[in-house]
This record gives C-alpha cells, structure tokens and sequence, in this order.
C-alpha cells in the first residue's frame, strides 16, 4: 500500500503540473490574456474553466506595449542619426599632404588630428551598429506574461557584443588579428632558430657580449612563450574558471609580463656582475670571434631588421610592439658583435666586458621600465589623454538623450581600461528610460576594443555625491 500510494501521489504531481495554466517559462505566473490565471483561492482556469479576461484589459496591454515601443523607438532613431561624416573628413588630411609639410611638429599635428578622426568614425559606427539591437533587446516580456514575445540583438548573440559590431569594423579587427599572429609566429620561428645558432656560438668563444645576447634571445622566447600560455589562459571558456574569475582573466598576461620582466632584470644584472669581475685584474687577452659567432649575430641582425621592417607598416598595438622589440633587438646584437669584434682588432682586451656590462645595463633599464609599466597599469594608471578623448565623443554622442555628464573616468586595470560614466538625467526621468540610455551607453563603451568594461550611473544633480567613498579611493 505505501509503494501504491507513492505511486498515486506522484501521479497526482503529474497530473497537476500537466493543467498548470502558465507556460512553462513563466513558472508561477499568471497568463491573462489567454484567460489562464489563478485566482485569490488559488483555483486556476484553463479552456471551459476559465474565466477569460476582459478585452479592455488585453487592450491596455496592448496599448502599454505600443506606447513603450514608440518611445524606445524614438530614442533609437535621435541615437541613430549619428553624425555627418563627410562634413568630418575635411578636417582630414591625406598621406600625400601629409608628406608635403617640412614641419614635423605640423605634421604630427595633422596626423594626430587625422587618428582623433578615425577615433571618433570608429564610436560613430559602434554607436549605430550596437545601440539598435541593444534597444530591441529591452523588456523582452512587455506584458509580463512569462512568454518572451520579442527578443533582440543581445540574446541572439548571447551577450558577445563583438558580434554585433559593423561588419567592416569586424572585418578589419580580424585582419589585425590575423596579421598580429603571422608577424609574432614569424618572430618565434625566427628566435628559436637565431637560439639555436648562438648557443652553438657561445660555445665557442669565451665572449660576454656574445652570453649577453645569447641571453637575450633565449629570455625573449621565454617572453613569448609567457604571453601565449597566458593568451590561451584567458580564452578558455571553463564555467569553473568563470565563477572564480567573474570578471575574466585579462591581467594574467601583464601579470606574467610582469614575473618575466623581474627575471630578465636579474638575469642580466648578474651578466653585469660577471663583466665587473671580468675586468677586475685589470688585465686580460682579447679573444677572437670565431666565424659562426659573427655569422649567428650577423643573421640574429638581418632577420630581426627584416621583421622590424615587415611589421612597421602594420599599426597595430601588438604588431607594434613586436616591431619596437625587433628594433631592440637589431640594437642589441649589432653592440654585441661591434664590441669584441673591435676590441680583438684593436686590442682592448676591456672592450668585451665593457660592452656586455653596458647592454646588461640597458636591458636592466629597459626592462625595468616595462616592469613599472605593468605595475602602474595593474595599480589604475588613468588612460592617456587620446583614449580619454575616445571615451568623451562616445559620451557626446549620447548628448541628445541627456541633460550631461558629470563625470567619465577611465583607468588601467591590466592591459585593458575599465570607464565610469556619471549620467546627468532629469528628475522626473522614467526609470525604464534611465535604464536604456545607460545600458546602451554600457554596451556601446564595451564595444570598443581599449575598454573591458564600463559603468554607467545615473544621477539629476550636478552637486551630487560623486559615487565613491574618497577614503575607499585613497585605500
């Protein structure tokens, strides 16, 4: 009997959830207008038992929703105008007129106010791509039914804003893409073999110039190595990861930069103790280079001037950074080769000590610049002052749908930058209104490749709190 009757009541349980009159996405909730519903008693209806809701509270609904849509819709359209590009791009001037001034500092004017234009196209174009599906992505359940009878950009693409970008924007952010990857396998094909060539050299002469860049080339694959893995660490996509890190991991790869910067400046400074040691007796023998040295630092020279070469016209931030670091490298290994080359020719047994001792000094220097670069962007170094410019168009283009902005605040947190927007409002704003101006304005700012992500507060008195607690701030 208790096995028949856990059989019966779960049959019951069936049963009953079977004539639930509310769909299965909207558990618990009451669906008016096909007449399902429950009353006071907890009774519900459905088909020939139900009571079927008067038309006039359909209408209402109805009305509510088209009354919402018009609005959204003419918030959609004063957004949409955009700008008039033609009447920006007279400001523009072209590779040839560029070429025509003498003057450098005209020039660099132009060429900036050229990139500040393209800057500001780029936030044109995001701002019209994005902020219609985002939009069409409000309120998804107008009638609070729990069916979702309208869906937008956002859900089809599962919140990837990326996806929703202007197909040339698309276009040409995957270009970078894959030009960055072509340039940086090049380069560590080309460091793992230039390695090979130097450790062969190394063993064949006794010269601290030549350990000095066998060093370098060895710590800089290390250094690519450390990006990759920490590229691919943070692409993984592990819902563990997820809840653990529920901002993502894009300071793994500054941290890791970071951890190797620290190696390099300590490898190097013993290389700087090995050559003051070296030089100590005052006294030595210069040492000839043997003919796979110089080939290995003569090739080490060609292949990093090629790549640096390749990589200048490409401008991008990592292709350029790859170029400045080919550029070092070119520096680096011609000294290398000058010093014990010149100092065998002309007999300054010092020359080799003195030389490694200068370029550990200089990759001391550099590297420890990079070392404080990264700390001060993981701490909240503020963006520069170009970025910053960005980030205020994005806010002037939201100009026509506010009374202002109090504040934008934007700032390093890794790699990446985090932006804060105060939104001026009026008072007697709609709270659904406020919301889809400041999640739109939200969304549009994450769609810039610079920024991680962004914050947007509302606010209807200029001489309000500033949103944060200063002693926090200080802390």
């Amino acid at each position: 009997m208790v096995g028949k009757r856990a059989i019966t009541f779960d049959d019951q349980r069936k049963e009953e959830r079977n004539r639930r009159p509310w769909s299965s996405g909207g558990a618990g909730r009451s669906d008016l207008e096909s007449g399902n519903y429950q009353d006071a008693n907890g009774h519900s209806g459905q088909n020939g038992n139900a009571r079927p809701r008067p038309d006039v509270w359909r209408f209402k609904d109805a009305a509510k929703t088209a009354l919402e849509d018009k609005r959204r819709e003419e918030l959609k359209k004063t957004l949409l105008e955009g700008v008039d590009r033609e009447q920006l791009e007279k400001f523009r001037k072209s590779e040839e007129e560029l070429k025509e001034i003498t003057n450098k500092g005209v020039r660099r004017f132009y060429e900036a106010q050229n990139q500040r234009l393209n800057d500001w196209l780029e936030v044109d174009a995001i701002v019209m791509a994005i902020a219609d599906d985002v939009l069409e992505s409000m309120q998804p359940d107008p009638d609070n039914d729990g069916d979702h009878e309208r869906g937008g950009g956002i859900q089809a693409v599962a919140g990837n804003i990326g996806e929703l970008l202007p197909e040339d924007e698309k276009a040409r952010r995957a270009k970078e893409e894959k030009r960055a990857k072509w340039a940086i396998n090049v380069n560590v094909i080309a460091n793992v073999i230039l390695l090979i060539g130097k450790i062969v050299a190394a063993f064949s002469t006794g010269s601290l110039s030549l350990i000095a860049s066998l060093v370098d080339s060895a710590l800089d694959l290390l250094c690519t190595l450390i990006v990759w893995t920490t590229n691919k660490l943070v692409q993984w996509r592990l819902s563990a990861l997820q809840k653990r890190f529920p901002v993502g991991r894009r300071r793994l790869e500054p941290l890791g930069i970071l951890v190797f910067s620290i190696i390099m400046v300590i490898s190097f400074l013993q290389i700087l103790q090995e050559s003051v040691e070296k030089l100590m007796p005052l006294e030595g023998t210069a040492e000839k280079l043997p003919a796979v040295a110089i080939g290995a630092l003569a090739a080490t020279v060609g292949v990093k001037g090629i790549i640096w070469f390749g990589c200048i016209p490409i401008k991008t931030t990592q292709v350029q950074a790859l170029a400045q670091d080919c550029k070092t490298d070119v520096i680096f290994n011609t000294l290398s080769l000058l010093f014990p080359l010149i100092g065998y020719y002309v007999d300054a047994w010092w020359l080799d000590p003195v030389g490694a001792g200068l370029l550990s000094l200089f990759i001391i220097y550099d590297w420890g610049e990079t070392c404080f670069e990264n700390v001060t962007r993981l701490s909240g170094q503020a963006a520069d002052d170009a970025l910053t410019k960005k980030l205020m168009y994005l806010a002037y283009r939201f100009s026509p749908v506010v009374e202002g902005f109090k504040s934008v605040t934007a700032y390093h947190a890794g790699d990446g930058i985090w932006v804060e927007y105060d939104v001026l409002l009026p008072a007697d704003t709609k709270l659904y209104r406020s919301h889809d101006i400041a999640e739109t304005l939200q969304y549009c700012a994450e769609g810039l490749k610079e920024v991680d992500r962004a914050f947007v507060t509302t606010d209807y008195d200029i001489s309000g709190p500033t949103g944060h607690a200063s002693d926090a701030e200080v802390a």
